[in-house]
């Protein structure tokens, strides 16, 4: 399948779709997934906003989830106590909020087509928890999927913040725990929001997306799931 780029000038931002059923999904501009990894750099205000505009002019619907799950096993594994992972995590998601609020008045009229929410609340959703049923089987039966979320979980744990502490075996339980509750975001976003398709859009191609995205038999994506990469044009340019 081949992949395309549609420059975004108004915005300064880059797509890069992923796939041909992408495309076709894209064109139809009905939902937006953006997802926002807690304690990451890449999501600074500036970025942030940029991201939000784009989605804002090019989508009827967008849901921002970012992620509050698993932040502070990652943070016990690198060593922390429990006491000092859940302070650290308090503190990395109240900067978070704070930017998101701020980001979405940046997009003035638009702003009444957003939805935020964090992967916590996202999970005592009935849609959520009937297609994480479904991804954990997947990953039980499915040993190609099984091995694209191995993959996430490694690149998780790399790219985690941190001193460069070594991986070990809690780290890799801990980045497991994430991976699997965003699987249900990556597999099948459309039916996680009720809608009948969904662009899910991050600044990298990760492992999962790279497989979901070009997968047709065994496990596969939702019907109406689409992969977009998107960040901003200086970012692409130099990729």
């Amino acid at each position: 399948m081949l992949a395309g780029l549609v420059p975004a000038p108004d915005h300064g931002m880059r797509e890069e779709i992923l796939g041909d059923r992408s495309r076709l999904i894209r064109q139809r501009g009905e939902h937006a997934l953006i997802g926002i990894s807690a304690g990451n750099s890449y999501f600074s205000q500036k970025n942030t906003v940029m991201l939000l505009q784009w989605a804002g002019q090019r989508f009827e619907r967008t849901d921002v989830v970012y992620v509050d799950t698993h932040i502070d096993e990652m943070l016990i594994a690198d060593g922390r106590s429990a006491q000092e992972a859940e302070r650290s995590v308090k503190r990395t998601l109240k900067d978070l909020r704070r930017r998101l609020r701020r980001s979405l008045e940046s997009v003035g009229d638009h702003a009444e087509r957003f939805r935020v929410r964090s992967l916590s609340e996202l999970q005592e959703t009935p849609e959520y928890r009937a297609v994480r049923q479904r991804t954990d089987r997947a990953f039980e039966e499915d040993a190609e999927f099984a091995t694209a979320c191995e993959d996430m979980v490694r690149a998780v744990v790399m790219n985690r913040p941190g001193d460069g502490v070594g991986i070990s075996a809690e780290h890799l339980r801990a980045g497991l725990n994430y991976v699997l509750a965003e699987a249900p975001l990556f597999a099948d976003s459309p039916g996680v929001f009720s809608v009948p398709s969904s662009v899910l859009c991050y600044h990298i191609d990760t492992p999962i997306t790279a497989f979901l995205s070009r997968r047709e038999t065994g496990f596969r994506a939702a019907e109406g799931q689409a992969y977009v990469v998107v960040r901003p044009q200086e970012l692409a340019d130099a990729a």
